[in-house]
């Protein structure tokens, strides 16, 4: 999510084609939302644990991916522990679809059945500066769960997303999201929209956990190796003045419910811009990294988070996964 991307005129004038497969695809996955909606959420859930346990025996790819990603992680651990994190980690993905189905029944009124706060206070000392917020997050836990959840309980955001391909299912996920007030902003637009929404004293929030290509990041390290972080954040809270917080929804089984985790972040000062950029980088994601390890069963580690290597440095995928 690089704010250095910048979308072509065809990009952003020419729509999509709507094609026969897009809308086959738009009603199979409005059908299924539907259906796990209609159920109640605890039969949702259940049906959604099915679903990902199938997925996680069906889908050999991601799980290969998953099983590199927890090698690289975790070298001393046993291939029972990281098969029995990967397992999890899709039934953390299988109660976020259940999840993710029944927000048209939730508002202010019911959210706390699903979610609370936790560590609310740094989020407004952070707004309370007048810079705007940027709020942190990554693919851990429910992610979908943040934006909405914050703007249930008052507080809207705008937040950066990946335009889908299929631009039916774009919408329809999109309208999901902001059924509580926040505003999907499409990676394309979020160079110039993100300094808007700041400069007004908004907040913004932005998954910096994913792979990038060498010229949209910088390489951290994450999990004592290596991987190509986009500069995004860095750059709009250096250039912005906007404070930083960590924003995670965590699940507790314990209390049977989500998490919103806000933590403040203390953002590092260099004498030269780039060397603050990438230093604040690495600090971003370090603290991801810290959850991470807390909770290795609620991050997606399906994604090849390490794909783009350092010039020199041999892949660490297979090529049929790097395709992916």
């Amino acid at each position: 999510m690089g704010l250095e991307v910048a979308a072509s005129a065809k990009e952003v004038s020419t729509p999509a084609r709507i094609t026969l497969r897009y809308r086959v695809e738009y009603l199979a996955v409005r059908s299924i939302l539907e259906l796990l909606g209609w159920l109640p959420h605890r039969a949702s859930r259940a049906l959604c644990a099915v679903l990902a346990a199938l997925s996680y025996r069906l889908w050999p790819r991601l799980r290969r991916v998953g099983l590199v990603n927890l090698r690289l992680a975790y070298p001393d651990w046993s291939e029972r522990q990281r098969r029995r994190v990967l397992f999890a980690s899709f039934q953390n993905l299988g109660r976020m679809l259940a999840d993710f189905a029944h927000f048209p029944r939730w508002a202010r009124a019911n959210m706390e059945r699903i979610v609370v706060y936790d560590g609310f206070e740094h989020f407004a000392r952070a707004r309370e500066q007048g810079k705007g917020v940027l709020f942190l997050t990554a693919h851990f836990g429910n992610w979908e769960l943040s934006s909405f959840a914050h703007g249930a309980y008052g507080h809207p955001l705008s937040f950066a997303v990946r335009r889908l391909d299929n631009p039916l299912l774009d919408a329809l996920i999109n309208r999901y999201r902001t059924l509580t007030g926040g505003r999907a902003i499409e990676k394309n637009d979020l160079a110039r929209e993100a300094l808007r929404v700041l400069r007004q004293g908004e907040s913004l929030g932005i998954l910096m956990d994913t792979n990038m290509l060498p010229s949209e990041g910088v390489f951290v390290p994450f999990f004592g190796r290596l991987a190509c972080t986009t500069t995004g954040p860095a750059r709009l809270a250096r250039k912005t003045g906007a404070a930083v917080v960590l924003g995670l929804v965590i699940w507790d089984r314990e209390l049977g419910k989500y998490r919103l985790r806000f933590e403040p972040v203390e953002w590092i000062h260099r004498d030269d811009p780039e060397e603050e950029v990438t230093t604040n980088t690495a600090r971003f994601t370090a603290l991801i990294e810290a959850y991470v390890r807390r909770h290795p069963e609620q991050w997606l580690w399906v994604h090849r988070r390490w794909k783009t290597r350092p010039p020199g440095e041999a892949p660490l995928y297979e090529a049929s996964d790097r395709r992916l």
